[in-house]
């Protein structure tokens, strides 16, 4: 731990004394679901955009506050609302970009939270919501950070800071290189903090520095002309549903890793992670074993993985005697840090098109694919960033990688190759990111909130 400076102090104690309006602040964002899915309503997006911008005009500082979106390319269509603000940096100092996102996701079966998702509800420590975590608790380290820079510095400092709260990263993010595109110079930055990942544990901060990419399809089976009778024709004739398992089955051994050739991985060392800690976090009960081949942190950080992440079929509940002349498969893929999303996706689909049984007829469409990241640790912000973070926590932060993929970085490494770009979080590991009963631990929010506002302080203190 190294020692503080009298300024650095004082802005610790800002960023202590800040966090209460902060979740306060994050309670009215959850209260606002804000689905950028399509079907859900564009308004309630709007009106969480609208509120982030009042918030960021709240601070100040700002030369600039706005609302703005971007088109998408691909269809033509106005993306979500993202804010976007501005201040110019002054007598040599570096500008930081801090992007967090405010869209969320759906909250999926209702009956399965314990509390109303769009209610924020503080039970043992825990903020309930749908949002409270990932990534309305980004947004508001970012203002509360801010908010402790200001009250100890005051609104003279000499940082340049340049906010990008998203609309649409949940979904997608299908307009996010347009408006990178679109507003580069406005977004030009020396240092672009990220915060939109997790932590080693509830009170152990970490710097992600890798994080896998992602390729997802959708991939239909087709073997019928249409339905037919099961029990006239089961046994001889092949139905959609007898082809796609047998199909999928192929992409995996019999360990549960992935068996297709082409997809690569990473040789990095991992940090101990035991399979008690696995279950507890990842919810695998007794008699359930993990699949999979090596340390547990290589088959999640360094190692591809496959999942089915949804099926049209018949539903029991429609189920009849019937052979399906068709099923629709989407298949989501993790892609290790080194290898590029379109080569591992290449490699699936011509696994599939090889292993296809009965010569079942396959095509594919919805194909998205972002690329995995390794972050750059020589230079001088990551070493400010892990310093902020040992004294925001009072513990060593720890260098993490992660197994989701935040598909976008890779166009923000495009747009801005010369910027330093740091991947943190406010999350712990029992979050439950997307899931019921979504959480953000509120002492780790703390921590974050604290160890942002003097990662601040250190580059408002430094020069390029």
């Amino acid at each position: 731990m190294t020692s503080e400076s009298p300024r650095s102090v004082a802005v610790r104690d800002a960023a202590l004394s800040a966090v209460p309006a902060a979740l306060a602040d994050l309670g009215a964002l959850v209260r606002i679901p804000s689905v950028a899915f399509p079907g859900f309503d564009r308004a309630e997006v709007e009106r969480s955009a609208a509120a982030v911008a009042d918030l960021a005009r709240g601070l100040g500082i700002f030369d600039r506050v706005e609302v703005a979106t971007a088109t998408i390319p691909e269809t033509g269509e106005e993306g979500m609302p993202a804010v976007l603000a501005t201040r110019a940096a002054r007598n040599g100092r570096p500008t930081i970009l801090l992007y967090a996102h405010h869209d969320v996701q759906p909250v999926g079966d209702e009956a399965l939270w314990d509390s109303a998702p769009f209610e924020p509800t503080v039970r043992d420590g825990r903020l309930y919501g749908r949002g409270a975590a990932d990534d309305k608790a980004g947004v508001m380290a970012h203002i509360g950070a801010l908010r402790a820079l200001v009250e100890a510095a005051g609104e003279d400092f000499d940082l340049g800071v340049n906010l990008f709260i998203e609309g649409e990263e949940e979904a997608g993010s299908a307009s996010f290189a347009a408006f990178l595109s679109d507003n580069a110079d406005a977004l030009r930055a020396d240092v672009i903090v990220v915060a939109d990942s997790g932590n080693w544990d509830a009170t152990t901060p970490a710097l992600t520095v890798s994080l896998r990419g992602n390729a997802r399809f959708t991939m239909t089976v087709r073997t019928l002309e249409h339905a037919s009778h099961s029990g006239m024709f089961g046994g001889a004739v092949p139905d959609a549903m007898l082809a796609t398992v047998k199909l999928l089955a192929t992409l995996w051994d019999d360990d549960g890793g992935v068996a297709v050739e082409g997809l690569s991985e990473r040789d990095a060392e991992t940090p101990e992670y035991s399979e008690e800690t696995l279950r507890s976090e990842a919810g695998l009960p007794p008699g359930v074993s993990p699949i999979g081949s090596g340390t547990i942190l290589s088959r999640i950080w360094n190692k591809p993985s496959i999942t089915v992440t949804g099926i049209d079929a018949p539903s029991v509940r429609n189920a009849s005697n019937t052979l399906s002349p068709e099923v629709s498969v989407v298949i989501s893929a993790r892609v290790a840090p080194g290898q590029s999303a379109e080569e591992a996706y290449q490699a699936i689909e011509a696994h599939l098109r090889a292993h296809a049984p009965f010569g079942a007829q396959l095509s594919f469409r919805d194909i998205e694919t972002g690329n995995p990241f390794l972050v750059d640790t020589s230079g001088d912000a990551v070493a400010h960033a892990r310093a902020a973070l040992a004294e925001g926590y009072g513990v060593d932060p720890v260098d993490i990688g992660v197994g989701g993929s935040i598909p976008f970085i890779a166009d923000l490494v495009r747009e801005f190759p010369a910027a330093q770009i740091l991947v943190t979080g406010v999350e712990d590991p029992h979050a439950r990111a997307h899931s019921p009963n979504e959480s953000l631990h509120l002492d780790t929010f703390r921590h974050a909130l604290v160890s942002e506002a003097l990662l601040l302080e250190r580059l408002d203190a430094s020069s390029r």
